[in-house]
């Protein structure tokens, strides 16, 4: 099996299932690793982030491509804000906001997950040193969305619907004014259902 590929959950969701792993300092296979995360992403032009598990490596690295809605429904925009997180430990999570998630490895479903406006975070960067960051609004549903898939959860697992779309009709779908990512409270506290 190669270990570089999409992993989904038509041929892949017990691997998906699993808990990552803790990355160690001295990981001979960490540069290798982001790298192959980093050609993937850049391959597919609608990736906004991507938990590495999901192309065959499960450790706790997390890479974050595009940080805003507007930036996510642009194809092919590859701005330099990424951001590889390596170890990534949720220590705060407040608010709450809606959006129609999609995964790359959730093949065509769709669905309308409820997560926090605002995360703060501890992670390490990949020469380990400890960072700490604050993502709020879009950024923070998507570090949430890739930070549940260190621990086998996939978003359709926490969704209050989902359908079956294909990209081209979830874009359109979208864009419509009551389909728009939502901030409900950004003072609520969130309580995640599986974690």
């Amino acid at each position: 099996m190669d270990k570089y590929r999409l992993r989904t959950i038509e041929n892949d969701e017990a691997y998906l299932r699993q808990v990552s792993k803790e990355v160690e300092k001295d990981d001979p296979e960490l540069e290798s690793d982001i790298k192959k995360i980093a050609n993937y992403c850049r391959s597919d032009g609608n990736m906004i982030a991507l938990a590495s598990v999901q192309i065959g490596i499960p450790k706790k690295i997390i890479y974050i491509m595009k940080t805003d809605e507007y930036e996510a429904s642009k194809e092919n925009d590859f701005e330099d804000k990424k951001i590889v997180m390596i170890n990534p430990k949720i220590i705060e999570e407040k608010g709450e906001t809606y959006y129609w998630e999609a995964c790359a490895s959730c093949m065509d479903n769709m669905g309308l997950v409820k997560r926090p406006y605002s995360i703060k975070v501890r992670y390490q960067d990949k020469d380990f040193n400890e960072k700490e960051e604050t993502f709020e609004g879009f950024k923070a549903t998507v570090f949430s969305h890739e930070y549940d898939h260190l621990f086998g959860i996939l978003h359709i697992d926490i969704a209050d619907k989902v359908y079956d779309m294909p990209q081209e009709e979830r874009r359109k779908f979208r864009e419509n004014s009551e389909n728009k990512y939502k901030v409900v409270s950004k003072t609520k506290i969130y309580k995640h259902p599986l974690r």
